[in-house]
């Protein structure tokens, strides 16, 4: 299924921009490397958003630049979430928004069966399972509760984001719509960082790695966006959220971070029971 394949790429391209997170969240603030990521991304799509044939109308357009909001306020939590608690917390619950996309989904008329909602719970137990057992230092139980709850949103925005996105996206105008998403979610985070009276200008010595961030970002959203033009475009959302999965298997891989038997085992179980969605 087409909607799978553009959901696994996009996890792949967010679970190496979450290891980024961590990094410029816990360094060097939120909303400066935010902003730096939404610009960057901006600039990629650009001139592919700007050179598509199609063009939205004027209902499409209100509902992605929607999207673009809910974006940018989700990729702030998401950001002070990773901020706070390492990834075996906060991971876990951002990677449940699956489950309030495929239930939008079958609330517009697009139910899934009980063998489809069994393997979207098996991702999400398999990416829990995996990123639960990752080896990190205790924190606060206050640092925990402010986590879990940041994760919350995050979660709760992701799947609104993407299921205005791939509702803006269903009438086949989906590579223009992705600047003007884009747009609205960096404008989001500059209101967010007037608010905050915090500055939106990042380091120029981060600049690299938030450049490879954005590319990482707009690649993501523009995939799980795309596929609102396909058939189950919720399924595409489904396979994205294993980015967490994919996070601490790179961790495994390039930081040589310790996995255990039990925890490659759930690694394919999950990318079993997304084929399965695909079937």
């Amino acid at each position: 299924m087409l909607s799978l394949g553009l959901g696994m790429i996009a996890a792949l391209a967010w679970g190496v921009h979450d290891l980024c997170v961590r990094h410029v969240s816990q360094n060097r603030g939120i909303i400066a490397p935010l902003t730096g990521v939404m610009v960057f991304g901006a600039m990629l799509v650009a001139p592919v958003s700007l050179s598509a044939e199609i063009r939205p109308d004027g209902t499409a357009l209100r509902i992605a630049l929607a999207a673009g909001v809910l974006y940018g306020l989700a990729g702030y939590a998401l950001y002070l979430a990773f901020s706070i608690g390492p990834v075996r917390l906060v991971a876990p619950v951002i990677g449940a928004y699956p489950v309030l996309s495929v239930a939008w989904a079958g609330m517009t008329g697009q139910a899934a069966s009980i063998d489809q909602w069994l393997a979207v719970l098996l991702i999400i137990a398999g990416v829990g399972f995996v990123v639960g057992r990752s080896d990190e230092s205790a924190e606060s139980k206050g640092g925990r509760l402010r986590a879990v709850l940041w994760s919350v949103a995050a979660a709760a925005g992701f799947a609104a984001t993407f299921a205005t996105g791939q509702a803006a996206a269903s009438g086949g105008a989906e590579v223009a719509l992705l600047l003007p998403t884009r747009l609205a979610a960096l404008a989001t985070v500059l209101v967010l960082a007037a608010v905050l009276r915090q500055s939106p200008i990042p380091p120029l010595r981060v600049v690299p790695v938030l450049m490879l961030m954005g590319v990482l970002d707009a690649l993501a959203l523009a995939m799980v966006l795309v596929a609102g033009g396909v058939p189950r475009p919720e399924f595409a959302s489904v396979a994205a959220s294993a980015f967490g999965l994919v996070t601490v298997v790179l961790a495994a891989l390039v930081l040589r971070e310790r996995m255990g038997a039990a925890q490659w085992g759930a690694v394919c179980m999950v990318f079993a029971a997304i084929g399965y969605l695909g079937v």
